[in-house]
């Protein structure tokens, strides 16, 4: 097949194009001057709590969806083949385990930002320490996800650079700085369907040009794509089950159970129990993403077979993330609007993602930074610095993007960045959520031991491969993780060589096991400090902290024994009030139940260690 030219936009891919961003900037309009008019920090940063499930399960669907996982799933199964696609087991405890413990503890405490349960556990430097982490993660993470599609968008089409990223940005800045989160979670509404849309229609173009499904089937087969059960349980394999099944829960975990992007949804929820529904609803959605992203390398496959010079105007340059985008120009070539609405679906991808991230971490900053030690500050001066602070992180961003144009082969390192910190944070939430003899010391140098361990597999991964020269094309690694775990080896390149050893094997580890490799350091380390500087005792635990776990699984052990490690004061049933206003209305019924509760509950121990699972469900 000859060699690609670059193609360019018409004028109805243009103007699809922008109505994804008059539309997104509309409905941010439109909440900055409807109901409450964002005037309070629960309305701007919680949506005053009134979300309903549906909204909060597709945005939870698209705020990890990132133009980088749409570029990256086609390209994984395109070069790789289909074994990508088990990836969808670990969907189900990923998505269960926060729905049923993480969910219940965040929503029962009142909390506004997932830090704030840190401070509660164990102390305010804990709460600081996470705080910092997740923005850290989070600012290195926006630029890139800006730049990225902007840049393949500029390879492919022409579409001018800079004018792509403005653009995204500015907009991204402007609904989530007028219209908060409640806006933050209709455009996501909006573009997940947007993103739909764009993907449906290059599968069915671009398989009835390869003569239909069952042509495209039978063409995987033939060239190897469609893979069987993998169980290698070695764990420097990149992708078999075990990785994909076990150590994607891990992952899933970081992102769906404490990462504050997604736990600001759970908490915009009207009722507990929408919450815990949207983890249900977002099980079914993810499974159908992953299934598009199949196809859809499968039809790439159905149509160029192993030419992938087909695919690239540069096949030896490392990054190969415009693969797709020079499939979809070449599938819409005649159709025009089209490309334009596949573009509109890539974008929206980076829009989902880059407004959670403003408008995380406007929150975090204003509820973990700057609210504790302004205790004063009026709600109106309180919600006016919420949204400056969005502002100023969608500025942050567009430098962070320009940034990201000057780092060259630096830029793998900055998305490494993003994975490697998540873990860690897994850890110190687990270790605060299940053991309660944790103390704030353990958190402490866990923490700093989960980040030293995941930085240092990290460089050291980057730096091996770096030494090693490579003898075959470049081909990506990692790129079709649907979240930001995939951003840890987006542009890694595969080399023929030995079984690594030693030192070398931790280097080479799945980067689907950093998170689950990275938090158990965190938890042991925190665990074996704990009990040297003097566990926490149970009087010293306040309600509800805990996730009462550890009665049932060690029910073997003398009661003594038990009572020392898990005795623990269950989540009050009264805490997570569906609604502020009803709060209002039910105080003193509150105070009263209190007073019943205070004489009628005898003290906590192990034995109630199965109230929070009963009331959870």
């Amino acid at each position: 097949m000859g060699d690609v030219v670059q193609m360019h936009f018409t004028t109805p891919d243009y103007v699809i194009f922008a109505l994804l961003l008059v539309a997104s900037t509309c409905i941010g309009l439109f909440y900055a001057l409807s109901g409450g008019r964002q005037r309070t920090t629960q309305e701007f940063l919680l949506a005053d709590r009134s979300m309903s499930c549906l909204p909060v399960s597709l945005s939870l669907l698209a705020t990890f969806q990132s133009a980088v996982a749409i570029l990256g799933v086609p390209s994984e199964i395109y070069t790789y083949g289909t074994q990508y696609w088990f990836l969808g087991v670990s969907y189900f405890l990923g998505l269960l385990i926060p729905a049923h413990v993480f969910i219940p503890v965040f929503y029962r405490l009142r909390l506004t930002s997932a830090y704030e349960y840190l401070e509660l556990r164990f102390n305010k430097t804990v709460r600081i320490m996470g705080t910092v982490t997740f923005i850290f993660q989070m600012v290195i993470y926006m630029g890139v996800v800006l730049y990225a599609p902007a840049l393949a968008l500029n390879a492919v089409t022409g579409f001018d650079l800079w004018g792509a990223v403005l653009a995204m940005g500015l907009v991204c800045t402007l609904y989530t700085t007028l219209g908060g989160l409640k806006a933050v979670i209709w455009t996501d509404v909006f573009q997940t369907i947007v993103m739909f849309a764009g993907q449906l229609a290059v599968i069915i173009v671009g398989a009835h040009q390869a003569g239909g499904m069952g042509q495209v089937w039978r063409k995987a087969i033939n060239g190897s794509r469609i893979a069987s059960l993998d169980l290698n349980p070695d764990p420097t394999e990149r992708h078999t089950f075990w990785t994909l099944g076990v150590g994607g829960v891990f992952l899933m975990l970081a992102l769906y159970g404490v990462n504050q992007a997604q736990v600001q949804r759970y908490l915009s929820s009207r009722t507990e129990r929408e919450a815990v529904m949207s983890c249900y609803v977002v099980f079914p959605c993810q499974q159908v993403v992953l299934c598009l992203g199949c196809l859809m390398g499968l039809v790439m496959f159905a149509r160029y077979g192993e030419d992938t010079t087909s695919l690239t105007m540069q096949p030896q340059e490392e990054e190969k993330t415009d693969m797709v985008l020079y499939f979809v120009m070449d599938v819409f070539r005649d159709l025009p609007g089209l490309p334009g609405l596949f573009v509109a679906c890539l974008f929206s991808g980076a829009l989902s993602t880059i407004s959670s991230a403003f408008n995380s971490l406007a929150t975090v900053t204003m509820e973990d930074l700057i609210r504790p030690y302004c205790p004063a500050m009026t709600e109106a001066k309180a919600t006016l610095l919420s949204k400056g602070l969005a502002f100023a992180y969608g500025l942050v961003c567009l430098a962070m993007a320009y940034t990201a144009s000057h780092m060259g082969s630096v830029l793998q390192a900055a998305l490494s960045i993003f994975g490697m910190v998540g873990g860690p944070l897994l850890g110190l939430f687990c270790l605060g959520m299940f053991f309660p003899w944790a103390n704030s010391t353990g958190a402490i140098v866990g923490l700093a031991a989960g980040l030293v361990m995941a930085f240092w597999i990290g460089i050291g991964n980057f730096v091996s491969r770096m030494a090693v020269p490579t003898t075959l094309p470049p081909i990506i690694n990692g790129t079709a993780m649907p979240l930001p775990g995939n951003m840890t080896t987006l542009i890694t390149l595969i080399t023929a060589k030995p079984k690594p050893t030693g030192v070398q094997a931790l280097y080479n580890l799945s980067y689907l096991w950093y998170s689950a490799h990275n938090s158990t350091t965190v938890v042991i380390v925190g665990l074996i400090v704990s009990l040297l500087t003097g566990p926490m005792k149970e009087k010293d635990l306040i309600p509800g902290t805990v996730f009462p776990v550890l009665g049932n699984l060690l029910f073997f052990l003398p009661e003594y024994y038990r009572e020392i490690l898990c005795c623990v004061t269950p989540l009050p049933h009264k805490v997570g009030l569906s609604h502020p206003k009803e709060e209002e209305k039910t105080e003193d019924t509150e105070r009263e139940k209190d007073e019943d509760e205070e004489t009628a509950t005898p003290q906590p121990s192990c034995r109630l260690a199965h109230t929070l699972q009963e009331t959870a469900l």
